[in-house]
């Protein structure tokens, strides 16, 4: 067929829309999608805008082929491929009837069949610079006979699903996100009108929190308070803070809800269920994991179903196998498992999700702390998982610290003593190596009370005897040895020679702390004594090397060091950190004694160590006294080094040494430069 007898006149179409007159920043987004465009090509560049419902694809879509409109001198093309209208998304084959009427080809001359309407489309736009934009798509099979031929076309997607078949197709992919609180107060301001917002900027920032960026969301707002000039935002405010927020997200035509409703009336059964069970989640983000667990499934199962909820872009993946909803769509959710999920099933659910991270923890935990004697009764069981080394175990507590955080003060709220009680013992390990003081002490403020009411007295000592060890590196001694007796007379009733044992070890610590150092010598020769009766060889050497710590206090050095020597050669085929540890404690007793090049070898093997486990707290130790070894030389450069790094990790953690270390900076003054 010969183009000429077909087409009737070479017309301009112009189908776009109008451009977006609220349009806000997206210069990200916006430079990215030119810089593919502007790729060379064997055929139309492809980008596809994909997003949740009402964060702007459209609008970031339209936007960017009008300010490229005159690189296409063929035209303008558009439909809305209705992805989820009611009558189902519109066929290829009728968009390919009104393309190409719009581009001249007489309606008589339009074949029928997608396959010849695809065949004539491709040829009337083989010699035509046009754009396209095909909004809303449903499928990778809905857009490819609507990709015209021509290198100098463009053609723009959006769509809530990823649509990545269309990556055969040479597309690049695009994900749009909600906006700042910034651009969103910018874009409130331009639907209501300049100025309008100006009295009530802080109201406004927290408008534009609670619409989470939505652009379809601050429009609802922002078109409200343009109609009615003298509502404030405060009114507006008192609506989205209720519990019907989404409900208050609606004007005329357009609803938030409607919209979220509709794209979840879409789902499979799975789907749908594992969209409500999951937002139950204690925490923003989760895992594939806890998941399976909320859903009761297989987590390789559970990952397709996730995997289908981010095509969808119900979900955002913000990690490997790690999602998170929108604000919006969290609250829309929980709406639904309110609504179609029975409470008992609903508690069932968070409850299982809440195990699964004490499950977890306590598996990392006996990675951290193989030998300890623990009382919780999940540590007698086959451990859910395995990590397979310290690194890995640290590295999953610190990714979850913040759910775990979450889950315990859920079990807490919801009566689930001992859950919350165990999580304290479960997490011991990962509080010596990462020293989180704020998790620390709310979680045993919420434990111990649980393991009381309980009835499990044992439990309860051994959360104070942790208790304690926080506040003493805290310098909170006076409050470490309230908790401290108040465990050992839970001990004593109990005859629990092994947490008497423990309790003793901490007062030395306080008392050391205090400048009591006899005091601290008396009470570790007595935990010394206890565990020489009932401990492991561990336990007992941990003890002797604390009592090398405190000789070396009392300035004894030649005990000390024979102290510490004896604990390290044990340690090092018992515990690798505590060997670390032992290491370095011997590191400053040379150095205090005037054997500095003795002292290196051994913190340079200890800091291999800390570094190979993944310990931070240790890091630190060790870095503080190579730098006072190295400033004892005349090194100050590599002592400040050492220093600033340590500071560093104490500072993240709340931990007290950060001031100390920060004067040692500030009175080491750096050394001339040799030329000044």
């Amino acid at each position: 067929m010969v183009i000429n007898e077909v087409v009737s006149e070479l017309p301009v179409p112009s189908q776009l829309p109008p451009p977006p007159r609220s349009f806000t920043n997206r210069t990200r987004e916006s430079s990215l999608l030119r810089q593919w465009i502007d790729e060379e090509q064997t055929g139309p560049p492809v980008v596809v805008i994909s997003g949740v419902a009402g964060v702007g694809k459209s609008t970031l879509a339209l936007r960017l082929l009008h300010d490229l409109r005159d690189r296409f001198p063929g035209g303008q093309l558009y439909v809305d491929l209705g992805a989820f209208a009611p009558d189902g998304p519109v066929e290829p084959e009728s968009v390919l009837e009104w393309f190409l009427s719009a581009l001249g080809v007489r309606v008589g001359n339009v074949p029928v069949g997608l396959a010849h309407r695809s065949a004539l489309y491709r040829s009337v736009t083989a010699d035509r610079a046009v754009a396209v934009l095909l909004d809303n798509a449903f499928s990778a099979a809905q857009v490819r006979p609507l990709l015209p031929a021509s290198a100098g076309s463009a053609v723009a997607v959006t769509s809530r699903f990823r649509l990545a078949g269309l990556s055969l197709n040479g597309a690049r992919f695009a994900e749009v996100d909600p906006l700042s609180v910034d651009d969103s107060v910018e874009l409130l301001n331009k639907i209501a009108g300049s100025g309008r917002l100006g009295s009530e900027e802080s109201q406004a920032e927290e408008l534009a929190k609670l619409c989470g960026g939505m652009p379809i969301a601050l429009s609802v707002v922002g078109a409200r308070l343009a109609a009615y000039p003298h509502r404030s935002v405060s009114r507006e405010l008192g609506a989205l803070r209720s519990d019907a927020r989404l409900a208050t997200l609606a004007l005329d035509e357009w609803s938030v809800e409607a919209i979220f409703d509709l794209c979840y009336q879409e789902l499979p059964a799975q789907q749908a269920r594992a969209y409500r069970m999951c937002s139950l989640h204690p925490g923003p983000v989760f895992g594939v994991g806890v998941a399976a667990a909320a859903l009761g499934g297989v987590a390789e199962d559970v990952d397709e179903i996730l995997s289908a909820l981010v095509d969808r872009s119900l979900i955002k993946e913000v990690g490997d196998r790690r999602f998170r909803y929108h604000d919006l769509l969290l609250l829309h959710a929980r709406q639904q498992a309110d609504w179609e999920e029975p409470e008992a099933q609903r508690l069932a659910a968070l409850k299982r999700m809440v195990e699964w991270y004490l499950d977890m923890s306590v598996a990392a935990d006996l990675v951290l702390r193989p030998t300890r004697r623990r009382v919780g009764p999940r540590f007698h069981t086959r451990p859910l998982a395995e990590f397979a080394s310290h690194r890995e175990a640290l590295r999953w507590l610190e990714d979850e610290r913040h759910n775990i955080l979450l889950a315990v003060r859920s079990a807490d709220e919801h009566g689930w003593d001992s859950i919350t009680w165990e999580f304290c013992e479960a997490l011991w390990g990962f509080f010596l190596h990462a020293r989180h003081y704020d998790d620390w002490l709310e979680m045993h403020a919420l434990g111990i009370p649980a393991a009381r009411r309980a009835g499990h007295a044992a439990a309860e000592a051994r959360l104070g005897v942790q208790l304690a060890s926080a506040l003493t590196n805290l310098r909170r001694y006076d409050d470490a040895i309230r908790e401290s007796h108040a465990a050992l007379r839970l001990a004593e009733q109990a005859h629990d020679e092994f947490t008497k044992a423990a309790v003793h070890s901490e007062l030395a610590g306080a008392l050391q702390g205090k400048g009591d150092l006899q005091g601290a010598l008396a009470c570790l020769m007595q935990a010394k004594e206890i565990r020489e009766v009932i401990g492991t060889q561990r336990a007992v050497t941990l003890c002797q090397r604390r009592i090398g710590e405190v000789l070396a206090e009392l300035e004894r050095y030649d005990e000390a060091a024979v102290a510490l020597r004896q604990a390290a050669d044990a340690l090092s085929e018992l515990d690798r950190a505590q060997y670390a540890r032992a290491l370095t404690i011997l590191g400053s007793v040379y150095l205090r004694s005037g054997r500095e090049s003795e002292a290196v070898p051994l913190l340079t093997e200890a800091l291999e160590i800390a570094d190979e486990l993944g310990s931070p707290r240790y890091q630190a130790e060790v870095l503080v006294v190579l730098g006072d070894v190295v400033s004892q030389v005349g090194d100050v450069d590599e002592a400040r080094e050492h220093w600033t790094a340590a500071h560093g990790i104490y500072s993240s953690s709340g931990d007290p040494k950060a001031a100390e270390i920060a004067e040692r900076l500030t009175r080491t003054p750096l050394p001339r430069s040799s030329d000044s």
